[in-house]
C-alpha cells in the first residue's frame, strides 16, 4: 500500500505552513514513496569539463544593475554538528568578529563602494530567527530597521522510516520537525509573498550565498555577465582540490545533455571512488548562486506553485541526541540542484577568494589561523601560502566540537602559513609560539592532552610520551 501524503498536510496546514512549502515536500515525498532512492549513478552523467572562468571577464561593469539586484544570505544552521546550540553565524571566525558580524560589515562597504543602498535580505529558521534579529538590532541597527529584511525558512514533519507517517515525539514536539534545506528557498519566497514584491519594487537579480561563506559578496563584473549573458541562473563553481572531493559536483546528465548537480547523499556507494575523483568531476558548487528573479516566477507559475527540485533522503532518529529513538528520514533538497530546472542555466569558475566556509572544525581552525587574512572583511589565503591553502585534518572523534578545539587552542593557534598538511590523532594543546611547517603529523595515544613543543615544527612527532609543559604562562606571541 502506497503511503499517503495527507497525514503530513494536515500536520503542516495545522502549523500554517504555507502553500507552497507543502507543495514542494508533497513533490519529494511522492518520489520517495515510489522508490526513487535520489541517487545519481556514474553510468548516468558526463563529466563537465570546460566552464568561463570570472577572472577572464573583461566586460565593462555595469553600475545601474546594482538597483535592480538583491543580496540574500541563507542564514537557517545551528551548527549542531560542531556542538553549537545558537545560529552557527554567531560563532566567532577572526579576533571578536563572527559570520554576522562580517556580512554586515560586507554589507556596509558594498553600498559605500557602490554609492547606493543595495538590497539585502536574511533568510532565517524557525532555530536562528530570535538570536539573529537580537544581534542586528544591538550592533548593526540601521540594518535591522529595513523592511524586508528577514525571509522565514520552512519547516516539514520528520517521516517515520517504515511507514513514511509523520514520526511522533511526543517528550519534545519540536523534534517532530527538521529544516527541508536550502532548496526551501524557492517555496520560501512564494509562499512570504517575497518574490512578488521584489518583482514589483523592480528587482530583476538575485544573489545568493551561505552565511558560512564570507568569501560570497556581490561581484559587479559576475553581475554584469550574469545580465549581459541573459541567463535564467548561474551557478558560481571551484575547482576541486583534495579538501574538497567528498562534497558534491557539478556534471552532465547523458540523457538530455542537462546541467545537474549530484550531492554526496545522491552517490550509490559503488561509485564512491570517481565521485571522489577530483581529476574526473574538476567542478564543485559553492552554492554561490544567481537567479533572474523573473524566470524563476515563470517555472514556479508552471508547476503550480513550486519548483520542483531532486529529492535528497537523509536517515536520522527522531531525537537527534538519542539513538535508540524512532528512526526517520529526512527529506531536504538543494538551492543548486535547481539549475537544472532553468533552461539556459549556466556555470562559472570563480577563484577560491569566493568560497571560505566553515562547515567542521578543521575549517575553523583554518580560518582562524594566519593562512587567512581579512581584506575587505573578507578571509583571503594569505600570499605567504603561495595560492594553496594548507590541507587540515583534526581527530574527528576529539575536535567534532567547537568547545575542544577552543580548549586545545586557547593559548594561540600555530603559524600555518608554510604549512602543508597538518594531521592531529588524540588530544593536544597548541599555542601561537609554534609554526607547522611542510607536512606534519602529530600523535597523542594517552588519555591526557599533550602540549605541543614551541618552535618550528615539521614531520611527524610522538607526544604520547612528552613531558613538555609551557614555561612562559603568557603565550600569545605569534612566530613568523
Amino acid at each position: 500500500m502506497v503511503a499517503s501524503f495527507e497525514p503530513c498536510r494536515t500536520k503542516m496546514e495545522k502549523e500554517g505552513i504555507a502553500s507552497s512549502a507543502v507543495s514542494a515536500f508533497e513533490s519529494t515525498f511522492k518520489a520517495l514513496v515510489s522508490g526513487d532512492s535520489g541517487m545519481i549513478a556514474e553510468s548516468t552523467i558526463s563529466p563537465v569539463y570546460d566552464l568561463a572562468k570570472s577572472e577572464e571577464f573583461t566586460a565593462k561593469p555595469d553600475t545601474s544593475l546594482l538597483a535592480k539586484t538583491v543580496v540574500l544570505k541563507l542564514n537557517g544552521g545551528l551548527g549542531t554538528g560542531m556542538g553549537l546550540d545558537k545560529a552557527k553565524s554567531l560563532l566567532q571566525v577572526k579576533g571578536e568578529e563572527s559570520f554576522l558580524d562580517l556580512t554586515a560589515k560586507q554589507v556596509i562597504q558594498m553600498r559605500k563602494d557602490y554609492g547606493m543602498k543595495v538590497k539585502f535580505m536574511l533568510m532565517n529558521s524557525f532555530s536562528t530567527s530570535a538570536d539573529t534579529l537580537q544581534f542586528f538590532q544591538t550592533k548593526y541597527p540601521d540594518l535591522a530597521a529595513e523592511d524586508g529584511l528577514e525571509m522565514m525558512q520552512n519547516k516539514v514533519p520528520k517521516l517515520d522510516a517504515t511507514t513514511f507517517e509523520p514520526a511522533t515525539c511526543p517528550s519534545n514536539p519540536d523534534n517532530e520537525w527538521c529544516p527541508p534545506g536550502h532548496g526551501d528557498l524557492y517555496a520560501a519566497l512564494v509562499g512570504s509573498g517575497r518574490l512578488d514584491a521584489l518583482l514589483k519594487d523592480g528587482f530583476q537579480y538575485m544573489f545568493v550565498s551561505n552565511s558560512d561563506n564570507l568569501g560570497a559578496s556581490l561581484d559587479l563584473d559576475i553581475l554584469t555577465y550574469f545580465a549581459s549573458k541573459d541567463a535564467p541562473f548561474v551557478m558560481e563553481c571551484c575547482e576541486r582540490t583534495e579538501n574538497d572531493k567528498k562534497g558534491g559536483h557539478l556534471c552532465m546528465r547523458k540523457k538530455d545533455n542537462q546541467l545537474i548537480l549530484r550531492e554526496s547523499a545522491m552517490c550509490p556507494d559503488e561509485d564512491e571512488a570517481s565521485f571522489q575523483d577530483i581529476s574526473k568531476h574538476r567542478f564543485f558548487n559553492t552554492n554561490n548562486l544567481w537567479v533572474r528573479l523573473d524566470k524563476l516566477k515563470e517555472i514556479i507559475d508552471k508547476n503550480g506553485g513550486f519548483i520542483p527540485l531532486p529529492m535528497i533522503k537523509n536517515k536520522k532518529t527522531v531525537d537527534p541526541k538519542d539513538d535508540s529513538s524512532q528512526k526517520v528520514v529526512q527529506l531536504e533538497t538543494a538551492m543548486g540542484a535547481a539549475i537544472e530546472c532553468f533552461d539556459g542555466a549556466t556555470a562559472i569558475v570563480v577563484p577560491r577568494t569566493r568560497f571560505a566556509p566553515v562547515k567542521k572544525c578543521n575549517d575553523l581552525f583554518l580560518l582562524r589561523s594566519d593562512a587567512y587574512i581579512m581584506k575587505n572583511h573578507k578571509p583571503v589565503l594569505n600570499p605567504l601560502c603561495n595560492g594553496v591553502a594548507p590541507v587540515i585534518s583534526l581527530d574527528s572523534k576529539k575536535y567534532k566540537m567547537v568547545g575542544a578545539l577552543e580548549d586545545a587552542t586557547e593559548d594561540g593557534i600555530p603559524s600555518l602559513v608554510k604549512c602543508k598538511r597538518l594531521t592531529i590523532k588524540g588530544l593536544v594543546k597548541m599555542s601561537g609560539k609554534t609554526a607547522f611547517v611542510g607536512d606534519v603529523s602529530i600523535v597523542n595515544n594517552s588519555p591526557d592532552a599533550k602540549y605541543v613543543p614551541f618552535g618550528i615544527i615539521s614531520g611527524e612527532h610522538d607526544l604520547t610520551n612528552s613531558t613538555f609543559q609551557p614555561v612562559d604562562p603568557c603565550l600569545k606571541c605569534v612566530i613568523l
